[in-house]
Parts: structure tokens; sequence; C-alpha cells
């Protein structure tokens, strides 16, 4: 893993029906996410924010969809820094924002790793595998259709930016699902994608589908992105998300995935998304959030300053 970060900001909330996410770029920094970076050892660059696109396409699609034309611009713009950023020697960390902005990550850094002829893997972390189309989302609300994009999934063709270089769904792995759509039940059988959902990660825990799926990680010589949605974990300990769905997971079951995948040295991107501080409660979940991506980033339990030792 490379010794220094990147961090970008994606303000956008048009993927959800709920407004707040656009703040949250501005609510990681103020809890600290580049003070973690730097007392982890890293180098750091924060770019800022990506702006608001300019160029909003003239699409159309299924009536039912909200803001459609404004997540097309959005992937484009992503999806393009994305990319830019995966080929630097960095490690990059997109905040944001809802989780509509991983079909631009998504993409971006698979086609950074396609160029340097690497599988990308894909740890996904999540209440919702995101995985409608365009045709079988009920909602309409495109926060849940970025996976199926990344993927090359049908009904995208012709709206959506074309993928470089499509997700192999043997790369995936899901873990923490706890709300799926009948249809997304369909295509997750279909394709064959691994899944740890909540009740194999009660009868299981985290350790060991963690170490198997890293394991072919490093078998296959890939790169690792995570996308981390604030609705993994259990809204007790994380509220600030309007996607709220009882039963996430830990924050033990949290910190050790994280520190998992420092342990491995596999990782090569990360996500932080869907976090509304709107919704939250004096930056407790901000706080969480940065917390995770210290362990990530290496830190341990006995480097933290604890009253009276």
């Amino acid at each position: 893993m490379t010794r220094h970060c990147t961090i970008l900001g994606l303000p956008l909330q048009a993927g959800t029906g709920r407004g707040g996410c656009l703040m949250g770029p501005d609510a990681f920094r103020t809890a600290g996410l580049g003070d973690v970076v730097t007392s982890q050892g890293f180098g750091l660059s924060d770019l800022g924010d990506l702006p608001f696109p300019t160029d909003i396409p003239e699409v159309s699609g299924p009536t039912h969809l909200k803001k459609l034309s404004e997540i097309v611009a959005w992937t484009r713009d992503i999806q393009s820094r994305a990319a830019e950023l995966a080929a630097q020697d960095t490690f990059p960390i997109f905040i944001g924002g809802d989780h509509s902005m991983a079909a631009g990550t998504l993409t971006g850094v698979a086609q950074a790793a396609a160029a340097v002829g690497r599988p990308q893997f894909v740890l996904w972390l999540d209440a919702h595998p995101d995985m409608n189309t365009l045709t079988s989302t009920v909602s309409g609300h495109l926060h849940g259709t970025p996976m199926a994009y990344a993927l090359g999934m049908t009904s995208f063709a012709g709206i959506f930016p074309p993928v470089p270089a499509p997700l192999d769904p043997a790369n995936i792995c899901m873990m923490g699902l706890r709300s799926v759509d009948e249809a997304e039940h369909q295509f997750i059988r279909d394709l064959g994608i691994d899944v740890y959902d909540m009740r194999r990660i009660d009868e299981l825990g985290v350790a060991k589908p963690m170490e198997a799926f890293l394991q072919r990680v490093t078998a296959a010589n890939g790169l690792l992105h995570v996308s981390f949605d604030v609705d993994f974990l259990d809204p007790e300990i994380a509220p600030a998300v309007g996607t709220t769905v009882p039963g996430g997971a830990t924050f033990r079951e949290a910190h050790l995935i994280m520190e998992l995948i420092h342990d491995s040295g596999l990782a090569s991107s990360l996500d932080l998304t869907e976090l509304n501080p709107f919704l939250d409660i004096r930056g407790k979940t901000a706080t969480l959030m940065c917390d995770l991506t210290a362990s990530l980033l290496g830190r341990k339990v006995l480097d933290r300053r604890t009253r009276g030792l």
C-alpha cells in the first residue's frame, strides 16, 4: 500500500430522496479525516470537492427515475477523476455524498486496473447491494444502481457513459446485506456474487469470510477497492444515514474488517459514502467513520491514548 493518500470530496445527493449527503465531505473533514491520515504516517493531498457538473446531458430513461441527467453527469465526471487518481502513486479516498457516486468510482478504478493488466476486486460494505438496473428499481432513486452499472448490466447503455472495464462478479464480496429487493436477489443468484448477509455474519463472524476473500485477491494479484456505506453499520452506533436498517455491523466487527484489510496490504482505494450529517448526533457517525479509516490505515488498539495508562 502506498504511503500517500489523496482525499476527493464528492458532494452529491441527487441519488437519494433525502437531503443532507451534500454536506458529507465537509463533515468528514470536520471530524478530522485529514488528521487521521497524517497521524498514521501517510502523506496527504486534499483536492477539495469535485465541482457540481456544468455540462448536464439531455438523456431520457424510464420516467420514474429521479434526477437521471444529473447523476449521469456526476458519473461521467467522477469516473474520469477516479481513473486518473487510481493511476497515480497514491491511495484515493473518495468521500461523499450518496452511494450513486460509486457508479463513477467503481468504473474509474477498474479502468485504471485494466490499464495495468490487473483485476479489480471490490469489497462492498453496505446494507444494500445497490444492484438494481434502471428498469428494475422500484423507487427510482439512483443510489440503488451503481453496482449494476459497474458490472455492465443491461439498461444503462446509451444513457450512462460506457463502462471501460466492467467488474467481474467473481471479484466482488458483499458484506452486511439486510435489505435486498427481489430483482436484486435474482441478479445476485444469476451472477454468483459472494455475499455475506448479516445472518451469515452472525453465524460465521467476519474474520473467516474476510480472510478467504483477501486470499483470492492476493492469488490473482488484484487491486482492492473498498466501498463503505454508513448503513453497513448498525444505526445505534451510526445514525447519520437516510437509509437506516436495524441489525447492522457492530463497532468491533467493522474495526476488525478494516484491521484485516490493513494487515493484508491489498487496499488500493476507498469510498466513504452516505454520510448525512443533518441526521448525526454531535458528529458521532462522522467520527466513527474516521476511526474506521484509521484502522484501515494501520492504527492499532494499543496506539490509542487511554486515560490511566
